[in-house]
């Protein structure tokens, strides 16, 4: 409530407005006006000519503006009071400023709300619901401008309902912060009155009550001191406390009621306790009484309260003497006189309507907040916790709900700790009127949003707290005129709003707008603080899902990034693959599947099943997926790759510890195929086996000997098996997500049957393929991870392909040089000669030389490159070495490595290859060989 100062040279007159030092919120009211055409110089304000002189907020203001004003005796200070419609009901001041108030037509009914003065302090406050202060050149009218008037609600202890507001206005050369502390003071001392007043009305009503009994031969009392009921001569029948909760809470609802008379409450034992309302009048306070009797549904012969037969043939129970009828509340009934003597009735509760509301409205919020701490946050996703936050509120809190989120929130990211930048990213996330508007469409809805300065929905984010005002719809909407708002859904004219800031753990994550159409229900205290405690419950399941969202991204973003980003072009086949996430609740898995080229133009394929979910999972794929690509470039047998995978695994980080390998259960298959041999070599650790499809049109399982799970290989060795792949033979390999229903694995046999019948009418391209496939076996989410690799089977036509078998013998050499020439003559690479010349004459040698007995296998394959194999039976592996000076040997394998593009090494159960390969067509020139160079290499050192 701190004043602002008035910059200087600010007077009256057609001058522009001054805009330095105006707050966001001046602004956009003198907008607002500017709007509504109010003319500056003197406005047309509406007078109310029939005001209550003796209404309970003049009574209770009166002592109070009188003290207030004898505080400020000498000083030329004027105090107003208005009601909540923003008439002035009362004033007190010097007569120099009653007469000024009389020249700017604020006289007693005068209507001062900001669509008929513009801006003025008690239109921001009943707008606001919070004090406020105008400096004189922040008023709207050119005549107020010499006036600082500061104002605070006048609220009713009772619910916190603003029942008005106190102005207090002084010349601006005289304003003194204290003066509205002072005023702050005399209007919660205007509650307190409130509250007195009401208690007096209510203690009347119950005098009245008693009175009325005692006239009409009454039998009941109500112990005040214990709270307990009582029938004059007898206790009254014995009730749980959840009854006697359900019966007050009844008997609120009665006293809140305008035309409800009459309810039942059924009760244990077969027993219904029956309420009755009375109306009571004492002056000018009106109240109700609400009696309760009790009757037993076991028998008819049990006695029971009077009743009366209402047109529509209900029984209307009778409470009181029997001689009561029923004809106010029932009319054309006829009374049947009680049996059994008077009724027991039993006084329950004596109240005011207005009491009986409150009471009933905060049963309802703690209902309200009950039923959010249900449904709020049911799932880990952002858009749909705002949904529910809607949907909850309206339309019991609200007509309208809009949530924004800020932009880095719905990304998953950290929001900015503290308060937000003005210019903070929010996106429109969700908007709700209520099941009429489900089909209505909600502009903004999945679009950027923002709020000027000035605006309740700025003022909300900027101070991180609830806000509440009642502005017009233009207002309320904060966008530029060419983009639709969810509150146009309520219609033109003026609007209470409430907004509340979505904040968990000190950062801001949005903001909840809460709409009501009109201003005959606006936002009290009390709602602030139930909708602070919506927003607050909502913000934690938000940041809840955002948690969730950042790490499942992480998860997903961390397994596609150890997976193969693009499955490489092979001439040895063509590949397709899939990999399906398992739903949101089951998180991330570790199932992969990989290709990786061979030597000789073979291919490695692997699919592997990591136990678990999350990112342990996942890093654990990471690991298993390098481990096997490194073991796949020793060229090593499918059998020893998951031995040594098994080795990997059952290590555990400390011997000693009793701990084991995350990677322990994985599953996995590694096949090899050489398009030379249209053969396939392939090996499974607790995998499900491989499924092909013949070019003939046949699909089966290959029969695979089965091995144990990584991490369990003492139990027994892995075994390998050969199988013959014709070309156009497809290879399916996939984990045992794909074979799973309902989180289990079901008719396994049955699913394995659907995926054969799957393969074989797939469509013409591996991408159809597994299109069939995951719509036959998924058809919804799946609940496990699944990954898919197809590869469709090619064979290398004998014209690209030259094999022979020499003698190891030193002589052999010029001979393996010359068929390699007339070879790559044959197939046009006439230009390859010299480097392959050279590749051949070195491997075949060392061949000869350290290969031991047996012959030498040489074989050149032609493809997008041109590989040299030569095949021994020796095991021993080669290695390039610095070789001496004085060496006459040595520099073979160097030469190989500087005249090709790779080389290496594979070995055989009998024996082994050395390879390398040179590219055809590579995509810069080799550099020229400096031959100077390469002797250098070879000096001794030092």
């Amino acid at each position: 409530m701190d004043p602002y100062p008035t910059p200087p040279g600010s007077s009256r007159g057609d001058r522009p407005q001054p805009v330095a030092g105006v707050r966001p919120e001046i602004l956009a009211s003198w907008q607002r006006s500017q709007s509504l055409g109010i003319n500056r110089e003197g406005a047309a304000l509406p007078v109310e000519s029939d005001l209550d002189p003796d209404s309970r907020l003049i009574r209770a203001a009166a002592p109070v503006l009188d003290r207030l004003r004898e505080r400020f005796s000498g000083v030329p200070v004027t105090v107003a009071l208005a009601d909540s419609r923003a008439n002035i009901v009362d004033r007190r001041g010097d007569p120099a400023g009653l007469e000024l108030m009389d020249a700017a037509s604020l006289v007693p009914g005068a209507n001062v709300d900001e669509r008929f003065m513009g801006t003025s302090s008690v239109s921001m406050v009943l707008s606001t619901r919070a004090p406020f202060v105008v400096v004189g050149h922040e008023h709207f009218l050119h005549g107020l401008k010499e006036l600082t008037c500061m104002a605070a609600p006048v609220r009713d202890p009772v619910g916190g309902t603003v029942r008005g507001a106190v102005n207090l206005s002084v010349p601006r050369v005289l304003a003194d912060p204290g003066m509205a502390l002072v005023l702050r003071e005399a209007t919660e001392r205007i509650g307190e009155r409130l509250l007195e007043l009401s208690t007096a009305r209510e203690l009347e009503l119950m005098r009245a009550f008693h009175r009325a009994r005692e006239r009409g031969g009454g039998h009941t009392e109500l112990d005040l001191g214990s709270g307990e009921l009582y029938r004059f001569g007898g206790p009254a029948p014995h009730l749980a406390s959840q009854e006697q909760l359900m019966l007050l809470e009844r008997a609120v609802e009665l006293i809140s009621s305008a035309g409800e008379a009459f309810a039942e409450v059924p009760l244990a034992g077969s027993r219904v306790a029956v309420l009755r309302r009375r109306e009571l009048h004492h002056g000018d306070a009106e109240g109700a009484a609400v009696e309760v009797s009790f009757e037993d549904t076991r028998g008819a012969g049990a006695p029971g309260p009077a009743t009366a037969t209402a047109p529509d043939g209900r029984h209307v129970p009778l409470l009181g003497r029997p001689t009561v009828t029923a004809g106010a509340n029932a009319p054309g009934a006829t009374a049947q006189p009680h049996t059994a003597g008077p009724a027991d009735a039993w006084l329950l509760l004596v109240g005011e309507p207005g009491v009986g509301r409150l009471a009933a409205e905060a049963r309802g919020r703690l209902s309200l907040l009950n039923e959010a701490g249900v449904r709020l946050g049911t799932t880990l996703d952002m858009r749909r916790t705002a949904e529910e936050l809607a949907e909850i509120a309206v339309p019991r809190f609200a007509d309208l709900v809009v949530v924004d989120l800020v932009e880095c929130v719905l990304a998953g990211e950290e929001p900015p700790p503290g308060p937000p930048r003005p210019d903070v990213a929010l996106r429109r996330v969700a908007a709700w009127a209520g099941e009429d508007s489900r089909d209505t469409p909600a502009g903004g809805v999945d679009e950027p949003a923002g709020y000027p300065a000035g605006t309740p929905q700025a003022r909300c984010l900027e101070t991180g707290q609830p806000v509440t005002d009642s502005v017009l719809t233009a207002a309320l909407s904060g966008a530029p005129a060419d983009r639709a708002h969810p509150v146009d859904l309520l219609g033109e004219g003026v609007h209470s709003y409430l907004g509340a800031p979505l904040s968990a753990r000190g950062s801001l994550l949005g903001l909840a707008g809460f709409y009501r159409r009109g201003r005959t229900k606006p936002y009290e205290q009390d709602d602030l603080k139930l909708a602070g405690e919506l927003a607050a419950r909502a913000a934690i399941s938000v940041d809840n899902a955002r948690h969730y969202r950042r790490e499942h991204q992480a998860s997903l973003t961390l397994q596609r990034s150890l997976l193969p980003h693009a499955l490489p072009r092979l001439s040895a086949a063509e590949l397709a693959s899939r990999y399906l996430p398992a739903d949101a609740r089951a998180g991330v898995g570790g199932d992969w599947f990989d290709a990786i080229p061979l030597s000789g133009m073979r291919v490695a394929l692997v699919v592997g099943d990591v136990p678990g979910n999350g990112l342990q999972a996942a890093a654990t794929m990471g690991r298993l997926r390098t481990a096997v690509r490194t073991l796949a470039g020793m060229d090593l047998l499918p059998e020893e790759v998951l031995a040594h995978l098994d080795d990997l695994v059952s290590r555990t980080p400390d011997e000693s510890a009793d701990e084991q390998d995350p990677a322990t259960g994985t599953t996995c298959l590694y096949a090899v195929y050489d398009p030379v041999t249209c053969r396939c070599t392939a090996a499974r650790a607790g995998h499900p086996p491989p499924a092909v499809l013949t070019p003939g049109g046949e699909a089966r399982l290959i029969d695979l000997p089965s091995g144990p799970p990584l991490g369990l290989g003492g139990i027994q060795p892995y075994e390998s098996a050969t199988v013959d792949l014709p070309a156009g033979s497809l290879l399916a390999m996939y984990t045992d997500g794909l074979l799973k229903e309902n989180r289990g694995y079901g008719d396994t046999d049955a699913r394995t049957g659907q995926l054969l019948a799957s393969l074989s009418r797939g469509g013409p391209t591996l991408e159809d393929i597994c299109d069939r496939v995951a719509d036959t076996l998924l058809p919804g989410s799946p609940h496990d991870d699944v990954a898919l690799l197809l590869a469709r089977a090619h064979g290398l036509s004998e014209d690209r392909m030259a094999t022979w078998e020499l003698p190891s013998d030193p002589s052999v050499v010029a001979r393996a040089r010359a068929l390699t020439r007339t070879q790559l003559a044959d197939w046009g690479m006439s230009e390859l000669d010299f480097n392959t010349g050279l590749v051949v004459s070195e491997l075949v040698t060392n061949a000869v030389r350290y290969g031991g007995r047996g012959p030498v296998g040489l074989r050149l394959l032609r493809d997008d490159s041109l590989i040299c194999e030569v095949s021994d039976r020796s095991n021993t592996s080669p290695r390039i070495r610095r070789a001496a000076m004085t060496e006459e040997g040595g520099r073979g394998l160097f030469l190989v490595a500087q005249f090709t593009s790779s080389w290496g090494a594979r070995y055989m159960p009998q024996g082994k290859t050395v390879w390398a390969e040179q590219m055809l067509r590579p995509e810069r020139p080799a550099p020229k060989t400096d031959e100077q160079a390469l002797l250098a290499m070879f000096d001794d050192p030092g």
